[in-house]
């Protein structure tokens, strides 16, 4: 791995990361270990894991963490994984939620009708 050398991401609260690329292995792995815990079938599951799986990819076989930033054009390396750590999060609430069940009563007419 080529030696990643920054000083400051010059954003307030966001420290640089030591070792970003092993940090990002481990996150998008914790995500698609949740999402195999969804049914198959649903919409969240197949595009959160299409999009982990290819930025995994991405992350073990470039090592070059600069041109991992320039390729995934999400903002600099900490601000990625602090994406990915938020990803975990919320694939973990929407296992709590299982979002993909049917809804327990019908919803109210016109609930989804905008402007009323």
């Amino acid at each position: 791995m080529a030696a990643y050398l920054k000083k400051t991401t010059g954003l307030t609260g966001l420290a640089v990361a030591k070792h970003p690329q092993q940090t990002l292995k481990v996150v998008y792995e914790k995500i698609l270990r949740t999402l195999q815990k969804m049914p198959q079938d649903t919409a969240y599951r197949q595009h959160t894991e299409q999009i982990v799986k290819g930025r995994l990819h991405m992350v073990s076989t470039e090592s070059d963490m600069m041109k991992v930033e320039e390729k995934l054009k999400c903002g600099q390396i900490e601000e990625v994984i602090l994406q990915a750590q938020r990803e975990l999060s919320l694939s973990r609430k929407m296992l709590e939620w299982k979002a993909w069940e049917p809804l327990m009563a019908e919803a109210p007419k016109n609930q989804w009708k905008w402007p009323i």
